[in-house]
């Protein structure tokens, strides 16, 4: 009996110092052709995002063939494991629906494109560049350098705002002006603002109306284009010389105030 025992704990053993030189090498192995994969990628110029999304699939599949494989060498009915393993991944599945919805996010987003890496989007409440798209979750850097991770999921089921996708952006201003202010003369102003700026687009059209009649203040809207990535500073820049115009020529702009009449009568 003891020889018996003997021979079957040294099988077991071997078996599973084979076991761990199989995924020894199997890690190694997966790591090569990961990096395979990736340089694939580069040389084909390939989108990053889609890059990035296969590779990790591809990876995550390697490993569950890997561990297929010790599970085999160890001694077990393989056959039995998948049948396990398939009714396991039903409870997880219904257990993790976020995650699933996550993931069927991910792929919609790497197939549809409606951004890719480096964009600039607003979606979800967070607006940001976009970093990383994985296979759960998107990472946006904000304008304040936070690092935000957004559910695939939901991205998918929402409006998205892609900002930079397209090369022109087009600026909307509106500024008030008093009711006793010389109209013609603010509207000049801010035309002549406009077409002296140089990274206004010019051909593209400028256009300076009256927006609306307010309570308190004439608003007199304008249109031009600039390029996306020069759409912030432009925008700052411009009202700050119209208020500097503004106040030159003499042209108000009005600000909420209470006038309090006091009766001197008993």
């Amino acid at each position: 009996m003891l020889e018996v025992y003997l021979k079957d704990f040294t099988d077991f053993g071997l078996n599973i110092l084979l076991a761990l030189a199989i995924f020894y090498i199997g890690r190694k192995i997966i790591k090569g052709l990961t990096g395979l994969i990736q340089k694939s990628f580069v040389k084909a110029n390939a989108d990053i995002s889609v890059a990035k999304f296969i590779t990790s699939l591809s990876k995550y599949a390697m490993y569950a063939i890997l561990v297929l494989i010790i599970a085999s060498q160890v001694g077990l009915n393989t056959a039995s494991f998948i049948t396990v393993l398939g009714s396991a991944s039903v409870a997880v599945g219904l257990a993790v629906q976020g995650s699933l919805s996550n993931f069927a996010g991910g792929v919609l987003i790497l197939i549809l494109k409606p951004f890719a890496v480096g964009d600039y989007i607003v979606g979800c409440s967070v607006e940001g560049t976009v970093d990383v798209i994985d296979l759960f979750y998107t990472v946006l850097i904000t304008g304040d350098n936070k690092k935000v991770h957004v559910p695939n999921g939901n991205l998918a089921n929402s409006i998205i705002v892609n900002v930079t996708r397209q090369k022109e952006r087009r600026l909307d201003l509106v500024v008030g002006i008093g009711y006793r202010a010389d109209l013609k003369l603010a509207k000049s102003v801010i035309e002549t603002i406009l077409m002296e700026r140089e990274k206004v687009i010019q051909d593209r059209g400028i256009v300076v109306y009256v927006d609306n009649l307010g309570e308190s203040s004439v608003d007199i809207g304008a249109r031009a284009w600039v390029d996306a990535a020069d759409y912030w500073t432009e925008k700052w820049a411009i009202l700050e010389e119209i208020k500097e115009r503004f106040d030159a020529e003499g042209i108000e702009i009005p600000f909420n105030q209470l006038d309090v009449h006091l009766d001197s009568g008993k």
